[in-house]
Order: structure tokens, then sequence, then C-alpha cells
């Protein structure tokens, strides 16, 4: 046994190390570079050919890039800047293009100000090599010095050197690449995604035209060669120009348009300090409960924040305490962090010449010097504008004031419930059927309309990982509700004990004991509300349980078709006309005796007599026995079930203020424009 280990340990030697050179380590593990190989990763790869074209606005030398979606998911990125450099590099001894797309860390965005770039959103210079080694095809054109040069690529490898293809009046880069399907699988670009960050974006950097056009269902044909901006040609595509003078102001006036102001005047401040090239900061409080605050660094969107938003919160608390009791307040306790954030809406964007990311998908800001810079910036600032303002200061304070005492209320309204062990777990509600097995991980438990669809789910579930908890009619509408009375609810106070996680300040999504929360309401408009009344719930007060991907519809069949000893499940009205059949005048028959036969000339022939076709359509889940519940909307192996993600979280924002908030002239517009995506029941 001991000369084995020693032969096996022998073995491991230098030709046991494998080195991968050039772009293989990025195609061996995409994650690494992008964050993911689904959805996200996926739409990652246009921000990052688009945040070069952007750097190149940022630094002043662009003023108008155009995104394009073509046939096959390709993508198309033009701007007007200076063009990418095709002489040779001194230290590759090849084109500085090819370079830059293939070799990682290689751009003109790590020297500071003797760089390309004062400013700029890449960090590691690994944006477009990385998306090079993961596209089938990509191609750059660069317009330059009177010259038109390009090179082609196949999966980060060079197809031919750089050539020079032609004269050209303009100046500025193109980028043409298709996603490899090795890497990432069938996927397809969300138009409305691309455009909601391009719209961001164009709020971000004053004078910037953004243009983004979907051809991908355009039926002529297109000559890249011969045009430069798809939207000269005039094609009838869906598409979408973004160009703001008013920058992060607008951006707040934008993300607050469906809310009620608390105070008129935006307050905005932009400087420069040491160290940091800019501080910008633009804020509104509304009549809302929530708070919106959107982070950049160097126009990077930084979805979990990082040091500049520590320093904001850090001077928004300290400043409105010190003006508070400045201005005659007469109660003793401060404001926390939480009572001064409640209905804020703010940006927050700071740019540094030497930028310190936490990971390539750079979601959160480390660069320490962000903190004290927005600190005091924005400190300053707002001690102004109170001062200039009292009017507005008033407001604020009294907004503060009120989260204050809803905190107050909220706390003791939980502790009380904390003092009889409800939500610690001690007492799991009575309806809850839960299940045999204590691992998360495999557990799951439907969240169902009413004790009749409750009573047949206990029936026909698998007990050892599958839990039931009927909810009794709609429960509260908590986008307007404080903790205090949202624990008031039975229904709600049921919910959030049996998830485990508790809720408020002591919340911890590490105690979930469902790994799997399946909404399972009825297919009509009752249960459509429902489900949209437990969805604000988990969206407001349990939104790492959504980001966790822990959080499923039910998609329980509309029909049971049977014929003869045959039975099938139809999911839409579609399914069901496919699967009973249509007579020549385009009439589905049901419950008729129905076959299909050959005439003498042998054309199809309806024949009305030897097969029943039987319709029933269920109108919820409580129409089902055990077993058609089971084998149709709970049996893992053949169940349908939707995952709800937030791709998009300030749309996302909007859409529940519209939805469940007081705003009833923009809900109603919303439902009018929407209707005729409705599936009507009649």
């Amino acid at each position: 046994m001991a000369k084995e280990k020693d032969e096996k340990k022998s073995s491991y030697g230098a030709d046991s190390i494998q080195v991968l050179e050039g772009l293989e380590p990025v195609r061996k593990r995409p994650g690494m570079y992008i964050g993911t190989t689904g959805t996200d990763g996926f739409h990652h790869l246009v921000w990052e050919i688009f945040d070069n074209s952007r750097d190149e606005a940022m630094g002043g030398y662009a003023n108008d890039i155009e995104i394009a979606l073509m046939p096959g998911e390709t993508i198309r990125v033009v701007d007007n800047g200076r063009g990418i450099p095709v002489d040779v590099h001194k230290q590759t001894k090849v084109s500085a293009l090819e370079t830059i797309m293939t070799v990682l860390h290689a751009g003109g965005k790590f020297g500071g100000e003797d760089s390309g770039y004062k400013v700029s959103g890449g960090l590691h210079g690994v944006g477009a090599s990385v998306v090079n080694a993961l596209s089938s095809m990509c191609r750059v054109e660069v317009h330059k010095d009177g010259g038109k040069y390009m090179q082609e690529y196949s999966r980060g490898k060079k197809q031919a050197a750089v050539k020079k293809v032609g004269a050209s009046e303009v100046h500025g880069t193109v980028v043409t690449f298709t996603p490899d399907t090795d890497i990432f699988g069938p996927q397809v670009y969300d138009f409305h995604r691309i455009v909601s960050h391009m719209r961001q974006q164009a709020y971000l950097v004053r004078g910037l035209k953004i243009s983004v056009i979907d051809a991908r269902e355009y039926k002529g044909s297109i000559d890249i060669d011969d045009v430069v901006y798809f939207r000269e040609l005039s094609l009838e595509v869906p598409s979408q120009t973004f160009y703001f003078e008013g920058g992060l102001v607008s951006l707040v006036r934008f993300t607050n348009s469906l809310q009620k102001p608390v105070h008129k005047n935006v307050f905005y401040i932009e400087k420069q300090v040491d160290g940091v090239e800019s501080v910008e900061v633009a804020l509104q409080y509304v009549d809302d409960m929530s708070s919106r605050i959107l982070p950049f660094a160097n126009n990077i969107y930084t979805a979990e924040g990082g040091t500049h938003i520590t320093g904001f919160k850090t001077a928004l608390t300290r400043t409105l305490n010190i003006y508070a009791k400045k201005n005659g307040s007469k109660d003793d306790e401060s404001f926390t962090g939480d009572d001064v954030l409640e209905g804020l809406t703010a940006v927050v964007s700071v740019k540094l010449r030497e930028i310190q990311f936490e990971g390539q998908t750079k979601a959160k800001l480390g660069s320490v010097e962000a903190q004290s810079a927005v600190a005091s910036v924005f400190g300053d600032a707002f001690t102004m504008f109170l001062e200039e303002n009292p009017d507005d200061a008033r407001l604020i304070i009294q907004k503060a004031m009120l989260a204050m005492k809803a905190r107050k209320a909220a706390k003791a309204a939980k502790d009380s419930i904390l003092r009889k062990g409800a939500l610690e777990g001690m007492t799991l509600p009575g309806k809850l059927a839960d299940c045999e097995s204590s691992n998360a991980a495999e557990s799951e438990v439907f969240i169902v309309e009413g004790d009749s669809a409750g009573g047949t789910a206990k029936t026909g579930r698998d007990r050892r990982i599958q839990a039931i908890l009927p909810l009794r009619g709609k429960i509260l509408n908590i986008e307007r509700a404080r903790l205090d009375r949202m624990l008031g609810s039975e229904q709600i106070k049921n919910l959030v004990i049996a998830m485990g996680t508790a809720i408020g300040e002591t919340f911890d999504i590490t105690k979930l004991r469902y790994h799997k929360i399946i909404i399972a309401t009825d297919a009509d408009v009752d249960g459509a509300h429902i489900r949209t009344l437990i969805l604000t719930l988990l969206y407001r007060y349990f939104r790492p349980i959504i980001d966790g991907g822990y959080v499923y519809i039910a998609q329980p069949p509309l029909y049971k078709i049977k014929k003869g000893k045959e039975v099938m499940y139809c999911y839409s009205e579609e399914e069901k006309v496919k699967a009973i059949g249509k007579t020549s005048e385009g009439v589905v028959l049901e419950d008729e005796d129905v076959s299909v036969t050959e005439d003498e000339a042998g054309e199809p022939e309806l024949i009305r007599k030897t097969m029943k076709a039987h319709v029933q359509r269920y109108k919820g889940l409580g129409e089902m026995n055990a077993d058609e519940l089971w084998e149709t909307t709970m049996d893992p192996t053949r169940r349908l079930l939707k995952q709800v993600r937030i791709d998009d979280a300030q749309e996302a924002d909007k859409v529940f203020d519209m939805l469940m908030g007081t705003d009833v002239p923009a809900r109603k517009t919303f439902i009018t424009s929407n209707a005729h995506k409705a599936t009507i029941d009649a």
C-alpha cells in the first residue's frame, strides 16, 4: 500500500500542470469572468462591449452609440469615438486591435492620466477579449485616420491579420458578435432589458445619444459593409433612442414618475475632490415606505453598493440628525439609517481614475477613497440645501419623524409576537401541513388558495418533501402597510412563520425552511390577484428569497381532455384545440362523437360517431381530485413551474408601485394598454 502511494505521489510532476494559453481560461471557466452563463451572463456580453464605447463618451471622444440586435442573436455595437488603435503594439508585435481582442488584461485603461482614459468602467482590461472568447463569431471594424480596418475572430482566435479594407470619412468602432451556443446554449436577447439598461446609461452621461434597434425579425437584407448606423436606413423595426441633458436629476424624476413627492426641489451636487474625479448625487423623498438607491461607479451599476453608498448613508443620517436637533426637534432619540432611507429616491455616482471593484462583474465598489469623498461632498452640500430650502427641509424631517414613530410601533408589535415565540419557529401555524424532511434543500412548500385546495393538496402530496400552507382569501396588500400592521395579519404571520426566516432586521435567509416556495393559485382573476399580493410581500420584505431563486409559480392545467381511455391535460386554449380537433369551419368540437376518415377520393372526411372527446374545465385547484393535482401540478417529474426572477429591479419596483400603490390613473392606463394580452374567461 505504501509503495502504491509513493508511485502516485511520484507521478505528480511538472507534466501534471496544465497551462491554458491565450483566451482558453475564459472558455474553460466563463463564470469567473462574466458571473454566469445564464441570462445575466448572456446579456453581460452586451454591457461589456457597450461599456467600451461609453468610456469613449465619458472621455469626451464620442456622443453617439447604437446597439442593434440582428438575426441569430447577433449583437452589433457602433460608436463614433476615436477608433481602436490599429498600429503595431511594441510589446506584442501585432496590431493593438488584435492585442485588445485576444489578450487578457490588455487595454487603454491602466495607465492613469497617461493612458487613453482618465475615467473608465473597465478595470481588468478583459471586457472585449472575454466577449471575443465566448463568441462563435466576432468582427471588429475600425474607422480611423481616413481608413477602414477589419479583423474577424472565432472563439477568441483570429481568422486573419488586421487589414485595411477601404477608405472612410468617419471615425469610430463597430463590434459585431454572436454568443457561442456551446457556452450559453440556445438563449434569446431581451430587447426591453437592453432598452432599460441603455436608458439608465443615457441619464448618466449627459449629451450622449444611445439607440437600440431590434432588427431580428427584419425580412429585408442589410449590407453591414456599406452602413455604419442602422437607424439611417429607417428600418421598420422596434427601436428606442435616448438623449438626456438633465442627467441624474432627470433619472430621479423618471424613477419617481409614479410617486407623490414629499418636497418639490430635487437635490443635486456634482464636485471633484482629491483622488476622485467626480462625486455626483441627486435625491428626492416621496410618499412611500421603500427606498430606491441607484449606485454607480464609473457609470457601472453596482447592484451590491459598496464604499460610495456607505459614505452616502453615513452622511445622510448624520446631516438630518444634526439639522433636526439644531431646528428644535423635541424627540430625544436620533434617526436611524432606516428612518432616513424611508421614501428616499437617490442616485449616487462616482468617477475614479483608479477604480477597484469586488469581482469581475463589478457588482460592488471597493475603492476606499470613495467613502470619504462621497461623505464629505454630499454632507456639506446637503446641509446647505436644507438651510437654503427650509420648506423642503421641514417636510423631509417630518417624513423621517413619521418613519421613526412607525419603527417604534413596529418594534413593539414585533417584540410582543417574539415574546410569544411565534416568529422563532416555536409554534408553526396550525394550517401548515409540514413535510417530514428537515433538509431545506429538498423541501418545498405549496402556498395554496383556500381550504378546499389545501385539503386536496395535503392528500395528494409527497409527505416526505412537500408541505402545504392554505391561505384564506386575499392577504393584506403590504405595499402601503407598515410592519406592525402586517404582523397583525394572521395570513401573513402564518406565511412568515412557515418560511422560518423571520422578518425585518432579524431576517436570516440561512434559516429558510424550504428551498422551493411554490405559489399555487386558481387560474382566474382572483387567483392572479392573490398571487400578486403574495409576490408583493416577498418582493418588499423577502427580496433575498427571490434573488436566491427560491420562489416559483405552479402551472396547473386549464383542461382535462378524455378520448376513450386516453387522458390529456391542456395548459392553454391552443393545446385544447389541438387535442380535440376542429371542424372544417374551425368550430371546436366538444362532447361530440368525432373521427376523421377518408372519402373515395382520398380526401379527409369528418365522421361524428366513433369517439367522444370529453372536456373538463378546471376553474380552481379545488376542483381536481388528489391524484389529478399530484399528476399535473405537484409531481416533480412531470409538473411545470415558473421560477420568479428579477432581471431589472428598477423596472420591477415601478411595476409594483403602479399595480399595488395608490396611483389609480397610472394603474388604469397600464391595464388599458395591456388588456389585449389578457386571457378572458368567458
